[in-house]
């Protein structure tokens, strides 16, 4: 079956974003954690760190409504490169005027909270956060 899915890059922090996801969302990890020493060596490449082994190189969680929220590390020895924008939000639509508060209150801990959560005139329950990790989040929640 066909899906869309988010795929989160971060600097050493996947596995305590993801686990952070994981309570937010109360659901857990698709397959576990699959971590860079599980990779196969590859030739013309230097080893890996014991340290950089221990990353995460691959995590997936279900989040919402069948969304796939997957990540994993980009370590400094790795020709990858994290710059973290503002061009992009993972946009949530919870089923519940509840659900929406309380993940949003989740979220938001430790992060920044662009718009808080209020009535728009369109009638949906609107708000916007960048979390602890930096990744931005959008609500919309058109529950009457």
């Amino acid at each position: 079956m066909a899906r869309v899915s988010t795929y989160l890059n971060f600097v050493r922090e996947t596995e305590a974003a993801f686990n952070f996801y994981k309570t937010v969302f109360n659901t857990d990890f698709e397959g576990g954690i699959m971590r860079f020493s599980e990779m196969p060596a590859q030739e013309g490449c230097e080893a890996l760190s014991e340290a950089d082994g221990k990353l995460v190189m691959h995590a997936q969680l279900p989040i919402l409504g069948g969304h796939i929220l997957m990540g994993s590390d980009a370590p400094e020895s790795m020709p990858f490169k994290i710059t973290f924008g503002n061009n992009n939000y993972i946009m949530l639509e919870p089923d519940t005027k509840e659900e929406t508060k309380s993940i949003f209150a989740a979220l938001s801990e430790g992060g920044i909270v662009e718009q808080e959560l209020q009535v728009m005139f369109w009638g949906d329950l609107y708000g916007s956060l960048t979390d602890k990790f930096g990744v931005r989040w959008m609500f919309d929640c058109g529950e009457k």
